[in-house]
C-alpha cells in the first residue's frame, strides 16, 4: 500500500518556490484576470516545466504515479486520461483493431464508443443486452448471445462491452472473456462507473480481474478525482502497447491538465487509504439511506436482477406515484438535492465513497417532497427483452458519399438514420447513425420526449436521414 502522490507533491513544491511565471498558462499562477473561486487551484495549473514530467513521454513523476496506479489495480500498464473515458474508449478501439474489422459491440454502449467505431472505420455487430424487468433499462449481454453472434459473424476480431451499466448493475464476465481469449481475440471494457470495483469483496468484480485486455474507468465518477480524470488499464498480450501509447498522444491534448492528473494521483492514494473498517462504515450508512428511501411508499428502490451484481454506490429509486422520474428529479432539485440522472421511471443517486452529512435531514426533505403524492403504479412502456444481433445498414465509408435530409421522426420508419439520437444522460444511443429506423425506436423516442427526456440529435423532432 502506498500513500505517495508524486504528481500532487511536485506541483505543491513548484508552487511554493515559483516567484515569477514566464510560461503558459496565461493566468500566471492565478494572478491575472481570474475569479476568486479559482484562486486555490490555479497555482497548481502548470505545464511541462523542469521536474514536472510529460504525460506523453513520462519518465518522472507522472510515470511514477501511473506505475503506482497499475500496481494498485493489478494492471500491466495504467495510463492517466485527461479527456475522460471518452478519450480512453477512442484509444481502445483505435489500438485494438484495423480499418474494416468486424467487432462485436454491446448495444447499450456510450456514444463515445459509437464515435470511436466511426473514427476507426470498423464494422460494428451490435448485441442487444438483457433488459431489467423492474428498472426497464438495459443491463449486459450473455455468453449465449456472444456465441450466437460468432456463429452469424465468424469474421469478428474482438468484443466491446459496457460493464457496469449506468445504474450500477454488473455482469460476471469471466466466461465471455475466456470464450474470446480461446479464439485469440481481445475484450475491451468500458468500465467507466467501476473505478472503485475490487477494493473490497462487497463491491462488484472489476473487468481487470476477469482478464479483460483493455479497461477504461472514469475516476471522476465515483472517486475524488476532477471531472475528465480517468484511467486506461492495459493487461493485454494481444494488443500492441506501442499502438496504445501512440493513440493516447494522438487523441489527448498536448497540453494536459496538471490539476486533473494530480487528482488522479490523489484518487488512487485515497482508495489505498480506505481500511476495511472505513469501508464498512461507509456501506453501513449507504444501507441506512437505502432503507430510509424504501420506507417511503411513493418510491421503490430497484434491486439487482438478471444475474447482476449491484454496486452499493448506486441507488435507483422508481416512482410509485403520479410523478415521472424526470418530475421527481425536478422536485428534488428544487429542494437542493441534485441526483445523477432521471429516466421516465427512475432517479439515480450516486453515493459518495465517504460519509454522508446530515442524512436525517436529507431523508426528511425527501419525505416532505413525497408526502402529498398518491401511491399508484405508473404506466411503463413495454420493452423488447429479446437479445438481438444486428449490423448497420451502411458502412461508415458508404455514409460519406450519401446525402441526407431532415424528416419528421414520426415519418422516418424504414429510413436509415444519418445522425444518432441520444437521450442524455446517460448518453446511450436510442438510434445509431447508419441504423434502419424501426417503429419501436420512434415510439420510444416519443414516449421519452413526452416524459421529459432531453436528447442530442433529432432537433425539434426533425431527424436527419440518408437519401
Amino acid at each position: 500500500m502506498s500513500s505517495k502522490t508524486p504528481i500532487y507533491d511536485a506541483l505543491v513544491r513548484h508552487s511554493e518556490k515559483s516567484r515569477w511565471s514566464f510560461h503558459v498558462p496565461g493566468h500566471k499562477n492565478g494572478k491575472i484576470g481570474i475569479g476568486q473561486h479559482f484562486s486555490s487551484i490555479l497555482p497548481l495549473d502548470l505545464t511541462e516545466l523542469t521536474g514536472l514530467d510529460d504525460l506523453h513521454e513520462a519518465t518522472g513523476i507522472i510515470d511514477e504515479a501511473q506505475r503506482l496506479t497499475a500496481l494498485f489495480y493489478g494492471a500491466n500498464h495504467s495510463y492517466f486520461l485527461v479527456g475522460g473515458s471518452t478519450a480512453g474508449n477512442l484509444v481502445m478501439l483505435l489500438s485494438a483493431f484495423q480499418e474494416g474489422d468486424a467487432v462485436l459491440v454491446q448495444r447499450n454502449c456510450h456514444k463515445s464508443i459509437i464515435n470511436g467505431l466511426h473514427l476507426a472505420k470498423l464494422r460494428p455487430v451490435f448485441i442487444t443486452p438483457q433488459i431489467d424487468p423492474i428498472g426497464k433499462f438495459a443491463t449486459g449481454v450473455t455468453l449465449s448471445t456472444v456465441e450466437k453472434a460468432f456463429q452469424q459473424y465468424p469474421e469478428v476480431k474482438g468484443l466491446v462491452l459496457t460493464n457496469p451499466n449506468y445504474y450500477g448493475m454488473s455482469m460476471d464476465l469471466s466466461q465471455i472473456v475466456q470464450f474470446m481469449h480461446l479464439k485469440g481475440l481481445p475484450v475491451l471494457v468500458d468500465e467507466a462507473h467501476g473505478a472503485h470495483f475490487g477494493i473490497d469483496d462487497r463491491f462488484p468484480t472489476s473487468a481487470l480481474s476477469y482478464g479483460a485486455d483493455l479497461v477504461v474507468q472514469s475516476a471522476h465518477k465515483t472517486l475524488p478525482a476532477m471531472t475528465m480524470g480517468s484511467y486506461l488499464h492495459s493487461n493485454s498480450s494481444i494488443i500492441d502497447e506501442e499502438k496504445i501509447k501512440y493513440y493516447l498522444q494522438a487523441v489527448q491534448s498536448s497540453s494536459p491538465s496538471y490539476p486533473i492528473m494530480a487528482s488522479l494521483d490523489l484518487a488512487r492514494a485515497y482508495l489505498e487509504s480506505l481500511t476495511e473498517q472505513r469501508i464498512s462504515r461507509i456501506l453501513s450508512q449507504i444501507s441506512s439511506f437505502r432503507q430510509g428511501l424504501n420506507d417511503f411508499p411513493q418510491i421503490k428502490v430497484v434491486g439487482a436482477s438478471c444475474n447482476c451484481q449491484m454496486d452499493p454506490l448506486k441507488i435507483t429509486v422508481q416512482s410509485r406515484c403520479c410523478l415521472s422520474g424526470y418530475q421527481l428529479q425536478e422536485r428534488l432539485e428544487a429542494s437542493g438535492i441534485f441526483t445523477e440522472l432521471a429516466d421516465p421511471y427512475n432517479v439515480l443517486f450516486v453515493m459518495p465513497l465517504g460519509e454522508i452529512s446530515q442524512m436525517d435531514v436529507l431523508l426528511q426533505t425527501i419525505k416532505s417532497i413525497l408526502a402529498n403524492e398518491r401511491v399508484i403504479e405508473i404506466d411503463c412502456l413495454k420493452t423488447n427483452s429479446s437479445e438481438t444481433i444486428s449490423m448497420l445498414e451502411l458502412s461508415y465509408q458508404e455514409m460519406l458519399s450519401r446525402k441526407s435530409v431532415d424528416r419528421p421522426i414520426a415519418e422516418a420508419k424504414g429510413d436509415i438514420a444519418a445522425e444518432s439520437v441520444i437521450p442524455y444522460p446517460p448518453g446511450v444511443p436510442l438510434i445509431v447513425k447508419g441504423e434502419r429506423i424501426t417503429k419501436e425506436m420512434i415510439d420510444t423516442y416519443h414516449h421519452l420526449l413526452k416524459m421529459g427526456a432531453r436528447f442530442q440529435g433529432c432537433h425539434h423532432g426533425q431527424l436527419k436521414v440518408y437519401i
